[in-house]
C-alpha cells in the first residue's frame, strides 16, 4: 500500500483533536471529578463515558482475536463506515470502487462526502471479479468496499478473489464482515496483522442479537484507528451501550446457541421455499437471511404487508429483480411467513 500519510487528508494528518476532560487525566487514580461541567447527582449517568471504551475493547481483543489498540467502536457500523470517507477522501475530488450489488450505506455515505462512487457489477453467481474492480481504479481512488457475506445476496465472496484486491491495491480495503458469524468462511479479521491496508467491519447488531445498542466496530492497524479516534466524536459510544456490550460479552453460550438455531431454520426455510410454485430460485446464503427470486417479488411483497408479515424486496435493485430477501426469524415466525405464502394465488 501507499504510505498512509499520503493516503490520508492533508487536513486529517494534521487534525489535533478535541481534547475531552477524560483524555486529559487518563491513567491516574481519582475519585473527586469537578473537570467536566458535570452534575454532581445522579450517578452513574451524570458522568461522561470513557470515550475510548477501553474496559469493552479488552473483552472484544479476547473474543474476536485482535489487539485492543487495533480496535474501533462507533455508533452503529454506520459511524464506522462513514469514517474512512472522512480520513481518506478528498470531497469532489476522490473515488471509491464497490461491487454492486450491496450494502446501500456504503453508496450513501459516499454521497454524503461528495465522493465519487463506482459500482463494480458482480457476477451472475454475485461473485467478485478482482480484475474487474482493480480496473475500475484510477489514481484518485483511495478505498474499495467489499462485502463477505454479502447483503443482499447473502453469499461469501471469494476469499482468494478478496485477497487479490487486498495485496495489489495501493489504497484502503474495507471488508465488512457483519454476517461472519453465520459463515463457515475464515474472516479476513483474523489475518490483520498482514494486511495494513485493510479495514475489518464486525457489529454486535446480527449474531449478537443487539442492533437496539447501536455498537459497530472496525479493526485495522493501530495507525489507521488512531485516525478514526482523532476525527469521531469524543464521546461516540454512551454509557448504557457500553455497559449492555459487556454484559452480553458474559453470555457468549447464548449466543452460539442463537446461531445454531438459526443456521438450522435458515436451511429448513430455504428448502421450503424451493418447494412454493411462485419461487423461481433460491440463492445460496452464508447469512441470517437469504435471497429467493419470485414470479412476482412486488406482488408478493405488497400481499405479505396486508398479512402484517414484512420481508424486503430488493427488485430495484442491479442483477435482483424479482428477488426478495428473507431474515431468518424464530421457528413459529418462519412457520407463519410460509403458511402465508402457501395461501397465495
Amino acid at each position: 500500500m501507499k504510505p498512509l500519510q499520503e493516503l490520508t487528508r492533508p487536513n486529517i494528518w494534521t487534525l489535533a483533536p478535541y481534547s475531552s476532560a477524560r483524555n486529559e487525566y487518563a491513567g491516574k487514580a481519582a475519585h473527586v471529578f469537578l473537570d467536566a461541567n458535570e452534575n454532581p447527582y445522579n450517578t452513574p449517568l451524570n458522568r461522561y463515558p470513557d470515550p475510548l471504551q477501553e474496559e469493552l475493547k479488552k473483552e472484544l481483543s479476547q473474543l474476536k482475536g485482535v489487539p485492543a489498540e487495533c480496535i474501533f467502536l462507533g455508533n452503529g457500523s454506520d459511524e464506522a463506515i462513514d469514517l474512512p470517507y472522512r480520513c481518506f477522501c478528498r470531497p469532489g475530488k476522490d473515488n471509491v470502487v464497490a461491487i454492486e450489488p450491496t450494502y446501500g450505506m456504503y453508496r450513501v455515505c459516499a454521497d454524503i462526502n461528495d465522493i465519487e462512487y463506482r459500482p463494480v457489477l458482480l457476477d451472475e453467481n454475485f461473485q467478485m471479479n478482482a480484475e474487474k474492480l482493480l480496473n475500475a481504479c484510477n489514481t484518485h481512488t483511495k478505498i474499495i468496499w467489499l462485502c463477505s457475506p454479502n447483503n443482499p445476496t447473502g453469499n461469501n465472496l471469494d476469499r482468494n478473489e478478496m485477497l487479490k484486491v487486498i495485496n495489489q491495491f495501493q489504497g484502503i480495503v474495507v471488508v465488512d464482515e457483519a454476517y461472519c458469524d453465520f459463515s463457515r468462511q475464515k474472516p479476513i479479521r483474523l489475518e490483520l496483522e498482514k494486511h495494513p491496508n485493510v479495514i475489518i467491519l464486525n457489529t454486535m447488531s446480527k449474531a449478537w442479537g443487539c442492533a437496539a445498542i447501536r455498537l459497530g466496530m472496525a479493526f485495522a492497524s493501530k495507525e489507521i484507528i488512531a485516525l478514526f479516534n482523532k476525527v469521531k466524536y469524543p464521546y461516540n459510544v454512551n454509557l448504557l451501550t457500553q455497559q449492555k456490550a459487556l454484559e452480553m460479552l458474559k453470555d457468549r453460550y447464548d449466543i452460539e446457541k442463537w446461531v445454531n438455531i438459526l443456521l438450522l431454520e435458515r436451511t429448513r426455510l430455504m428448502e421450503a421455499f424451493r418447494l412454493l410454485p411462485i419461487c423461481k430460485e433460491v440463492f445460496p446464503s452464508d447469512a441470517n437471511f437469504f435471497l429467493a427470486r419470485m414470479t412476482d417479488a412486488q406482488a408478493i411483497y405488497e400481499y405479505l404487508v396486508d398479512k402484517g408479515i414484512i420481508i424486503r424486496n430488493r427488485t430495484h435493485i442491479q442483477l435482483c429483480k424479482d428477488c426478495l430477501r428473507i431474515t431468518i426469524g424464530t421457528r413459529g415466525e418462519n412457520s407463519e411467513l410460509m403458511a402465508a405464502l402457501r395461501q397465495y394465488n
